[in-house]
């Protein structure tokens, strides 16, 4: 009897495809909410960092759910996750791993081999990272920026994706060591984590003193992270908005004719021009999981404050006045107005599918028992097409792309996304 062939998918118009990432956002958050009671400017933020590709910095007190936080995003997208409580006795090498030497008992022959540190993750929580010297900090620069880890002489790629979230704690300063300005200008943001209001702090009271546990279900893959990095990279910015995050990024300087009088007088040193593509990279990545085609200028002043905090540094005068950082990006807020010319909105024809995935990344199945319904070969995620169905009403399936697992089909990866790749 002749096998009758798998359907095949129909390609998804650009609409389709934004609409179906602004809903897996919307489940991705659900899900973490089991876990986490508010917080969600923190966990949108977060989310922009890894679609932006970038990491992040928290700064909170302790007891305001950073590393639950980071661990249950890591749980819903499927993802390796590791922690490193940083202390100041911790070496370079107990981050990016050692060298050891292996005797092979058949021959008596000793070799070096090399065993991974926790920096091999595709989530990485460096734990209080001002509180290990810089020469152990910048163990984490070269993961950062080239995804790559050389020890012995030999360099080790990353697994993609790959994020790093660190967090610090602004009470103590006594025995600790304050980031370089090169190593937070490595931080796409930097996110300000607030107490709880009264309502959420009771919810948080009631959530953890009791017995039941909540189960988070597998949202996306790595493959589908890779999938919209790449996306996010293809909403469009117009030349009106580039410029005005140009324009924020360079009245910063207070050496710049151009800037205010305010930033002349509270600014030491202003942002760097990595500050401006972060600030649109981010926008863009916000309006994707907003569900938008691109890039508004309400999205470049979201993300002004997360973006420039830690690249700007206030001098004596700022701090005479009680004035910090965040102060000061409200009035450059105010002061430097959008460009007055340049197209403020794009036709969403622009999205370039012929970049784009064509096939589902799982194929549609009945519902999962209980049982299995947690491991990876029954993840699924409500944002891809469904394909015709042949007998059985399909669920929800994964972002569309190639399943690598079964080996049929044809990938249409974008450049650097391909499962495993940089």
């Amino acid at each position: 009897m002749a096998s009758v062939p798998a359907p095949t998918p129909t390609p998804m118009q650009p609409d389709e495809i934004v609409r179906r990432v602004a809903r897996v956002r919307e489940v991705l958050v659900s899900e973490v909410h089991k876990i986490i009671v508010g917080q969600d400017e923190m966990i949108e933020q977060m989310l922009i960092t890894l679609f932006a590709k970038g990491h992040c910095l928290t700064i909170g007190v302790p007891g305001l759910a950073k590393t639950l936080t980071v661990s249950t995003l890591a749980r819903a997208l499927q993802l390796k996750f590791s922690r490193i409580q940083f202390t100041p006795d911790l070496m370079p090498s107990d981050i990016t791993g050692t060298e050891i030497i292996e005797e092979d008992p058949q021959t008596g022959r000793r070799v070096f081999r090399f065993v991974r540190g926790p920096i091999f993750a595709n989530i990485v929580l460096a734990d209080e990272i001002n509180r290990t010297p810089p020469k152990t900090q910048s163990a984490l620069l070269q993961a950062m920026q080239e995804y790559q880890v050389t020890a012995g002489g030999n360099t080790h790629d990353l697994e993609m994706p790959f994020f790093v979230m660190a967090t610090q704690n602004p009470i103590e300063q006594e025995g600790t060591y304050p980031l370089p300005e090169a190593q937070l200008d490595r931080f796409m943001l930097s996110i300000n984590i607030g107490y709880p209001t009264r309502d959420e702090e009771r919810q948080i009271v009631n959530a953890t003193t009791q017995t039941s546990a909540p189960e988070i279900r597998s949202v996306l893959r790595a493959r589908d992270i890779l999938w919209i990095q790449q996306l996010v990279r293809q909403i469009p910015a117009t030349p009106h908005i580039v410029d005005y995050a140009v324009d924020l990024v360079r009245a910063t300087r207070p050496n710049e004719s151009e800037s205010p009088d305010f930033v002349k007088n509270w600014l030491a040193w202003g942002a760097g021009p990595r500050a401006a593509q972060y600030l649109i990279l981010g926008a863009k990545a916000r309006a994707l999981l907003k569900g938008r085609f691109a890039v508004q200028a309400a999205d470049v002043r979201a993300l002004a404050k997360p973006v420039l905090r830690h690249r700007i540094f206030t001098n004596f005068n700022a701090d005479a006045e009680g004035i910090d950082a965040d102060q000061v990006i409200e009035r450059l807020l105010k002061s430097v107005k959008e460009p007055s010319y340049g197209e403020k909105s794009v036709a969403p024809t622009v999205v370039m599918l012929d970049r784009m995935p064509e096939e589902p990344l799982a194929s549609p199945s009945p519902a999962a028992s209980p049982a299995t319904a947690a491991s990876p070969a029954n993840v699924t995620s409500p944002i891809a097409p469904a394909a015709p169905a042949a007998s059985a009403a399909p669920s929800p399936a994964a972002l569309p792309s190639g399943d690598a697992s079964t080996g049929g089909g044809q990938h249409n990866w974008p450049p650097g996304a391909k499962p495993g790749g940089r």
